[in-house]
């Protein structure tokens, strides 16, 4: 595999950064995950502007610019002769600095970029996925932001791993699910979508927005709200979302099954509608 590694395209095997790098030491540093369609990026400039946003709250220098990152991402595409659809990840790291946990010394970030192959797994299938027994705090800044510091994330997905679950979900210190450990939670109630909001310890994703851009286009009431694990179970429907992906449903919570709406279906329809008008709008 090519990779990008500060401005060269090299294979993997020379892809290296220093054992001193502060995002291997600390996680300091954040990283963006997005779909290439075709090997066109799909809401990428949202995801470049939350990318900024982190590293400003974190006080990290963004070494290039938006387009530049996009067109690194293309150009692996076409090196590594990837399929139609691939999985972008994005890492910006502060740099190496002098040993301690002050950043003063690292003056120098650097970026690396990778491909993936997309998700394999069919449209239809369903998630089993189980409680984390890890809690996320409210109020958290760092919450908004794809921070390189996912330990709670291992961890829980970890556990859901033990129990032959595919996701696992994170409640805050209040006992109300936050998110799961890579994308945000949606349920369906009374005709309803909710999802909880920002200040529950979820993550700002890219792909929620969009989700609530198609249900105000759809004429579908969404709220954000709060709910227990032990509630989630009565919903109407619940799915996840995240870039990779885009919408999953989940069938199955502690092992419980969950009922299954026909808005989750038709929500998921409208993802697909809105990634094949956007990304033909870049076409023309």
């Amino acid at each position: 595999m090519i990779v990008y590694l500060d401005g060269r395209f090299v294979p993997e095997t020379e892809a290296v950064v220093s054992v001193f790098d502060r995002c291997f030491l600390y996680g300091d540093g954040l990283f963006e995950t997005f779909r290439l369609y075709q090997g066109r990026p799909f809401r990428w400039m949202q995801h470049f502007e939350r990318l900024k946003a982190g590293a400003s709250e974190l006080g990290i220098a963004i070494p290039q610019s938006a387009d530049l990152f996009v067109g690194a991402s293309r150009e692996l595409w076409v090196r590594n002769d990837s399929p139609s659809d691939a999985v972008v990840r994005l890492t910006l790291s502060r740099g190496v600095g002098s040993r301690g946990y002050s950043p003063e010394s690292a003056i120098h970030p650097r970026v690396i970029i990778a491909l993936h192959p997309a998700p394999s797994a069919p449209e239809s299938e369903i998630f089993k996925v189980i409680t984390s027994s890890l809690v996320v705090p409210t109020g958290d800044p760092l919450s908004k932001y794809k921070t390189c510091n996912k330990l709670h994330h291992v961890m829980a997905r970890a556990q859901a791993a033990r129990t032959g679950a595919r996701e696992a979900l994170m409640v805050n210190d209040k006992g109300y699910v936050a998110e799961a450990t890579s994308g945000n939670i949606f349920w369906i109630s009374d005709d309803a979508l909710l999802t909880p909001s920002l200040g529950s310890g979820a993550l700002a994703g890219i792909t929620r927005g969009v989700v609530l851009e198609i249900a105000a286009g759809l004429g579908i009431r969404a709220v954000e709200g709060e709910i227990t694990p032990a509630n989630l179970q009565e919903a109407d429907g619940v799915f996840l979302t995240n870039s990779g992906q885009g919408l999953v449903e989940v069938g199955e919570i502690d092992g419980w099954p969950l009922a299954r709406s026909e808005l989750v279906q038709k929500i998921k329809v409208g993802y697909r509608e809105l990634v094949r008008k956007e990304l033909s709008r870049d076409l023309s």
